[in-house]
């Protein structure tokens, strides 16, 4: 009688408990904390590309694919998540349609460029000789290009069946996580081969600029790694839902919601960490804002 009265009553403090946190409330939460997100993705990646394009001097195919990554950060915050946020709160047949081309494409590029960068950084200490030779700027555009148009027919395929959708983003996912990580597995070790190789030679003028030029691109790397935790932390819970979901017969749960503004947080995050790691940039965003600033102040 105990066990059952027991029983009952972990039923009913489970019951209240999913009444608290409906599907709807979760849809409100989700909205109210996307809202604050939009807008530092739209502000902060507005304000990095534009000192990128006002910035000449700090201009090269490196930041040719971070102009790339925050363009598509400054849509994700612009166009991408207020359709999601339309969507989820008007669950509109025509709304959903756009939210799903539209959304998960976004996402992609980010995710793709991110990777693209990584490989990059990879090149650059592998090839450290030859980098200029294989990493050109057209070939760098070329490689954007074919980012960009892959997300589409990947976004698309959720309007023709969503399972298929679901394990080709689990795909996409694992493939970009991945190559990012065989990238910085590798850049560790050729980093701390160099390293060694630095301290078992003289102090000689070579050596010196040996070890200043291994350092410039060591702190890069360390850049880029920065970017690629984040990276993880924030997509890895997608991955999960879009197998879990994608190879089961389960309905879509709230933690999609969970999962989708985790993505949208790093739009937001990105540039802040450009601010922080990358110093060049840093300087031109600075000198950007005052030069915005003062402007503002004289037509006032």
């Amino acid at each position: 009688m105990n066990n059952t009265n027991t029983h009952n009553g972990l039923a009913n403090h489970h019951s209240h408990k999913e009444d608290n946190f409906t599907p709807e409330t979760i849809i409100i939460i989700n909205c109210v904390l996307n809202a604050p997100l939009m807008l530092i993705s739209i502000l902060g990646n507005a304000l990095v590309l534009a000192a990128i394009i006002r910035t000449p001097s700090i201009r090269s195919t490196h930041m040719i694919m971070l102009c790339s990554l925050t363009v598509s950060d400054f849509l994700v915050g612009l166009v991408a998540q207020p359709i999601y946020i339309a969507e989820r709160l008007t669950k509109n047949s025509m709304v959903n349609k756009v939210s799903k081309l539209t959304v998960p494409s976004l996402c992609i590029v980010s995710l793709m460029t991110i990777t693209a960068i990584t490989v990059d950084r990879f090149l650059a200490l592998h090839y450290h000789m030859r980098y200029a030779t294989l990493v050109t700027e057209s070939r760098v555009k070329y490689t954007l290009i074919i980012i960009w148009l892959i997300s589409f027919p990947v976004s698309g395929s959720g309007l023709w069946n969503e399972r298929v959708f679901n394990i080709l983003v689990g795909i996409v996912i694992l493939f970009c996580l991945e190559i990012s990580s065989f990238s910085y597995i590798r850049i560790y070790r050729i980093v701390r081969r160099h390293h060694l190789q630095i301290h078992s030679q003289q102090q000689a003028v070579q050596s010196f600029n040996a070890r200043n030029n291994t350092a410039r691109l060591k702190k890069s790397a360390m850049n880029t790694f920065v970017f690629y935790i984040v990276l993880n932390a924030c997509y890895l819970p997608l991955y999960i839902l879009s197998i879990r979901y994608g190879t089961s017969e389960d309905e879509w749960q709230s933690e999609w919601d969970f999962a989708y503004s985790l993505v949208f947080s790093n739009s937001s995050i990105n540039p802040i960490l450009y601010c922080w790691r990358l110093r060049d940039l840093r300087r031109a965003v600075v000198k950007t804002a005052k030069q915005m600033l003062c402007k503002q102040t004289e037509e006032y």
